[in-house]
């Protein structure tokens, strides 16, 4: 992958941008390879490879600051390149809040790469034939159905992937990681009596061994199967389950709101929100970014800032905003990390629920399984999705439900929190389990 050599070139690239007039600078060298086999109704209908390497460079010159990439690697065509970013740099306007990470808070310990163990030394050797018959194996095209429903498409996608990224900085950073990621994933639609239904699957993982794309295959089937007949419910409040599949919907607004960028540009409902209860007691998110194998894992942020596992929001309580140096020198605040690495919403009220005990917990409501379009307002955490799942009663599935929207305010929405399981997917970015909340708007 990065070879010895263009370690030098852009140790050397990093020198001669502070020897051109430059007083500080970083770079990011990028390699990536992927290979991908696509099938269509059960036979192989693309096959690529894809390969890159680029350079991202900032350069800092004389209180300004700009960033720049290439994928020209030779040292002739870099040094051209460095002088004319530079020229560009003196022309824009001043800009004191950017810099480097301060050398205290950089990691130090991602040297080789493989530190976190997420990468398969196996996928050098997987050959195309074994690309070819991973693709294949999940198809469920030609399965015998029953009467009720015909599988009419169903397009898969395999691929396997290496990527390396190396950072350096004029005040001595270095940081690598390597990982690998082999990836499955499956949509089918069926008819049944005139109207037709799709369902999806998918798998990722750092290793070979783990990824199960025939499973992908089946599950996508069967989901696509179970929204037959579904229609709409009658409009109400409802106890809401969200399937960890599509649980983060109910995250990832949240963490946003967190980002240093929304807070400095007044964009977020969690304005002045540190150190303040916002959320009730039963929720703790953790950012867990050193989970070992894991392809999500990282040991360092994009400006080399090391990452730690701690707290996000601590029995309701907002921890801390996600700062880089240039918002935190904006704000007036100490920068911590650019974004959330891991974050993993923990269990409640015990350990050990997975989706059946939650359905059982709630008793009667509604399990959104997928959300199809809407959108939310980052200022107000106000929300409006269209989503599709099943009706439940008893704890049981009683019939798929389509066609509504479930509408509200995040703040308010958590405050109903319920219950969230032990179940997340760790293939997942964001480890969020299923989901349950009260007194959820929906109408149909």
């Amino acid at each position: 992958m990065i070879t010895d050599i263009e370690l030098t070139l852009i140790r050397e690239a990093l020198d001669f941008a502070q020897n051109s007039g430059a007083q500080k600078a970083s770079a990011t060298l990028s390699v990536s390879s992927e290979d991908l086999v696509a099938t269509l109704n059960g036979e192989i209908d693309r096959i690529t490879r894809c390969q890159d390497r680029s350079l991202s460079l900032c350069l800092f010159v004389d209180g300004r600051f700009g960033s720049f990439s290439t994928n020209k690697l030779d040292k002739d065509a870099l040094h051209d390149f460095i002088l004319k970013a530079i020229e560009t740099v003196r022309m824009l306007a001043e800009d004191p809040c950017r810099d480097l990470a301060a050398p205290e808070r950089t990691c130090k310990t991602a040297l080789r790469g493989d530190e976190l163990g997420a990468v398969d030394p196996a996928r050098a050797d997987i050959t195309p034939e074994t690309r070819l018959q991973a693709a294949l194996d999940a198809s469920v095209f030609a399965t015998s159905t029953p009467k009720e429903y015909e599988i009419i498409s169903e397009e898969g996608e395999y691929s396997d992937s290496i990527c390396e990224v190396v950072l350096m900085d004029t005040n001595g950073l270095f940081c690598r990681q390597t990982e690998t990621s082999f990836d499955y994933g499956v949509e089918i639609t069926i008819e049944a009596d005139g109207e037709k239904y799709s369902g999806y699957a998918w798998d990722s993982w750092s290793r070979f061994s783990d990824l199960d794309s025939a499973a992908c295959g089946r599950t996508a089937l069967e989901r696509a199967v179970a929204q037959i007949g579904s229609g709409p419910a009658r409009s109400g409040k409802y106890t809401m389950v969200l399937d960890r599949e599509c649980a983060s919907r109910a995250i990832s607004p949240v963490l946003r709101a967190l980002s240093g960028y929304s807070i400095q540009q007044n964009n977020s409902f969690l304005m002045d929100s540190i150190g303040k209860k916002i959320f009730p007691d039963g929720l703790t998110v953790l950012d867990d970014p050193h989970i070992q194998g894991n392809v999500c894992s990282k040991l360092f942020d994009s400006e080399g800032t090391a990452t730690t596992p701690h707290a996000i929001i601590k029995g309701g309580v907002v921890k801390e905003y996600f700062i880089n140096t240039f918002i935190g020198n904006k704000l007036g605040m100490s920068p911590t990390v650019e974004d959330p690495v891991r974050p993993h919403v923990l269990p409640y009220p015990q350990a050990g629920l997975d989706r059946d005990a939650i359905l059982k917990m709630c008793g009667d409501g509604i399990l959104v399984t997928d959300f199809n379009g809407g959108n939310s307002n980052p200022a107000t955490g106000d929300f409006s999705y269209g989503i599709e799942g099943f009706l439940f009663k008893d704890g049981r599935i009683v019939r798929p439900v389509s066609e509504m929207l479930v509408t509200g305010n995040f703040l308010t929405l958590w405050q109903g929190f319920k219950a969230s399981g032990s179940d997340a997917r760790q293939c997942m970015s964001k480890l969020v389990p299923t989901l349950a909340f009260e007194n959820v708007d929906f109408s149909g």
